[in-house]
């Protein structure tokens, strides 16, 4: 039988000094896409590299159509058809985005510069900025467009996402699926987004410490949300190692490890030291003396940069940003404020930043050398955790601020969500004209456009830099001297609703509004973790969570998706809750042409030209039943749920198009199989419609039980 593989790669070793980074991998690239996973420093991009030649193997073979790369130079393995996305982009700062694209441009290639613009409609409109003028998205455009001018039989795509803007990352995919459909280009693909892995890809490889652990089908892994979190992390809490997989057996020949190269450093000389897998990972002395201990636990001794109390923080990668940055930090001080400026850059250079790199990359779990790898991708990921993980400790912020192009926002926005409702925030940015929701997600940021690159004072970014300092500036301000417009004269209440729910929240908030301020928060994803993190900063004394139909799109793939830390605000927070089923009947989805292939076979409702419905299924409630009680039944606190027998939605009623009794059973029988009822939680079952008055009055009665019941605990 022939062999059908385009590049197949057998007992590879890579060592970094005596860091054993390839162990032994073995995997197979044949037609369409084939990814890559696995969590940060397992060894994706040290793969990537091996196979274009850009770091010395150890041992093993990398065989590209039944031609051994393994000694040729990057040039040549290009040459053969091998093109390469790598993640540090390595654009020509000099030359402009067109005479990039034609200085790649090959005779007789389908892939020209005007076919480029048009997948890329971004790059024709910078078709005459430098590279070094481009935001960190349309850098990794270029850097993907070039790779596919020489049109290569084989494509090394390292995370090709990172740092694009959702409808970039929808172009990418679309990309991905016609490159494999018209099946002329192989493609290899490192990508942490498991959205986007999984849909374009046949199958996946996990990659774990330096060894390929399993390859699954994308279809089962895309489906299977324990599965992701047992091979890739996805959802976890603690830092726990991932267990090493048997890995598929491999009959060919190869040779053992050679011993890891000695590498000796020139005398007098300093250099980080790269972190050893199993020995301690240090910053050399001549480095830092007061990074501190990286373990979490001891936070308290961890570098903070100062006193924070009251301060506003100006952040970004002063290494890159420096002057826009500094132009922010003087116009604050002109208003009298108190600044702190946090310099999150990964290249190690110096700084002159209050708060410097190494006293925000020690606070990553895995310590600075998890952050300062030498590679960007994984050392600008372990940067955004490092700063949220710091973001997160520091006391009495004031305000914050940054301007950054797509992979600075990216850096700095997950600390920003991370600190509390009201504390004003600004980020200026490049990608703030199109979709910020990844962005700015439940949070209270302030999006402010750019208009020209963050790159230099010029009279325009001048006065939007100048408009966005003055905004935070007046925020900040106004916080500290005046009283809130609307001051708290009645516990706060969140409840979630839905259009096809609409008429229940309705009749629970009549009847609610005299003794409770109702906050009715949107089930469309954010608006679930918006009301979560109200609960998680305090604001919340209680909650009817009626509505919970996200959790169908977080399950299904649907545009209004929960994340699996739906309901942990409760878990973490006990107080009162009242939830039920509502709109679990129905996953979202935009208009019909983007419904996923899978599912077109499935029942729909066009709820208007930009949203269909797509009924649930009986399997489908019943795994939503169980999910949903497992989270209930770690609740510390007072829980009634309820289950309105005779429909969950107004599409869920006699005569609906969505009623389906089965569906519902199924539900029902899954939740109640599932929850552990105690003398705090209870399931309550309603011979009713989730839109009927006696639903609005059994929730409302349910929760003045429990509420009374908690306060009764405090006082006592």
């Amino acid at each position: 039988m022939s062999d059908t593989s385009v590049i197949k790669v057998r007992g590879l070793h890579v060592h970094y000094g005596a860091s054993h980074a390839l162990q032994g991998v073995n995997i197979e690239v044949s037609e369409g896409v084939h990814s890559v996973l696995g969590r940060n420093g397992m060894g994706k991009t040290t793969l990537c590299n091996a196979i274009m030649g850009l770091v010395p193997v150890s041992s093993g073979s990398v065989r590209f159509e039944g031609q051994e790369l393994v000694g040729k130079s990057p040039h040549q393995i290009a040459r053969m058809g091998v093109g390469y996305t790598p993640q540090r982009r390595r654009l020509w700062p000099s030359l402009t985005v067109d005479e990039h694209l034609r200085l790649c441009t090959q005779k007789g290639s389908p892939w020209t510069p005007e076919r480029i613009y048009d997948v890329f409609p971004r790059l024709a409109e910078r078709r005459n900025n430098g590279g070094g003028q481009l935001s960190g998205g349309e850098q990794q455009m270029l850097a993907i467009s070039r790779a596919l001018l020489p049109n290569p039989r084989l494509l090394v795509m390292d995370e090709p996402t990172e740092g694009l803007a959702p409808v970039i990352v929808d172009q990418v995919v679309d990309m991905l699926g016609k490159l494999a459909d018209e099946g002329d280009m192989a493609i290899f693909l490192v990508e942490q987004n498991i959205a986007v892995a999984t849909s374009v890809s046949q199958d996946c490889a996990i990659m774990v410490n330096g060894r390929i652990s399993t390859v699954i089908d994308a279809g089962k892994l895309s489906s299977d949300r324990a599965l992701q979190q047992r091979l890739l992390g996805v959802g976890r809490l603690d830092d726990t190692e991932v267990p090493d997989l048997p890995a598929a057996p491999v009959t060919d020949d190869v040779a053992k490890p050679a011993p890891p190269p000695e590498v000796k450093a020139p005398r007098g000389s300093w250099r980080y030291v790269p972190p050893k897998r199993w020995s301690p990972s240090h910053w050399d002395a001549a480095s830092t003396s007061d990074a501190g201990p990286t373990s979490s636990s001891a936070a308290a001794v961890l570098p903070q940069g100062g006193d924070t109390d009251g301060a506003v923080l100006v952040v970004g990668t002063f290494d890159t940003k420096a002057t826009e940055l500094g132009f922010i930090r003087d116009r604050l001080v002109m208003q009298g404020l108190r600044i702190k400026t946090v310099d999150l850059s990964t290249s190690g250079k110096p700084s002159s930043a209050d708060i410097p790199p190494h006293h925000i990359a020690v606070w990553h779990p895995g310590g600075a050398s998890a952050v300062f790898t030498g590679d960007r991708g994984t050392a600008v990921a372990g940067m955004t955790e490092a700063f949220e993980r710091w973001a997160t400790s520091a006391k009495g912020v004031a305000g914050i601020i940054s301007a950054a192009g797509s992979g600075g926002t990216a850096l700095a926005t997950p600390a920003m969500r991370a600190l509390a409702v009201g504390v004003p925030k600004v980020m200026i940015s490049t990608v703030a004209s199109g979709e910020v929701g990844q962005y700015v997600g439940p949070s209270d940021i302030m999006m402010m456009y750019s208009v020209t690159d963050v790159l230099g004072i010029n009279q325009i970014s001048a006065k939007v830099l100048a408009n966005g300092a003055d905004a935070l500036a007046g925020a900040v301000k106004f916080a500290r001297e005046n009283a809130p417009a609307v001051p708290k004269t009645k516990p706060a209440i969140g409840l979630t609703m839905f259009g096809v729910t609409t008429p229940a929240v309705q009749q629970v908030t009549a009847l609610m509004e005299q003794d409770y301020e109702c906050l009715v928060f949107h089930a469309t994803g954010v608006g679930g973790r918006s009301m979560e993190k109200l609960a998680d900063n305090g604001y919340l004394d209680g909650v009817l969570d009626l509505t919970t139909t996200e959790i169908c799109d977080m399950m299904l793939g649907g545009v209004f998706a929960a994340d699996d830390d739906r309901f942990g605000a409760f878990i973490r927070n006990p107080i009162p809750y009242v939830g039920s089923v509502g709109a679990l009947d129905m996953c979202n989805w935009g208009a019909p042409p983007t419904i996923p292939e899978k599912y077109k076979h499935r029942q729909f409702y066009e709820h208007n030209p930009q949203v269909t419905l797509m009924r649930t299924t009986a399997e489908e409630n019943t795994r939503f039943g169980r999910w949903i009680a497992e989270r209930l039944n770690r609740m510390p606190g007072p829980v009634r749920f309820l289950l309105p027998l005779k429909g969950v939605s107004a599409l869920d009623a006699a005569g609906q198009p969505f009623d389906n009794p089965l569906a519902r059973k199924s539900l029902f029988d899954a939740l109640g199989a599932t929850f552990q009822e105690t003398a705090t939680h209870k399931l309550i079952e309603l011979d009713c419609h989730i839109n009927d008055p006696a639903f609005a009055e059994a929730a409302t009665a349910a929760f003045h039980d429990i509420a009374v019941t908690t306060q009764g605990a405090q006082h006592a």
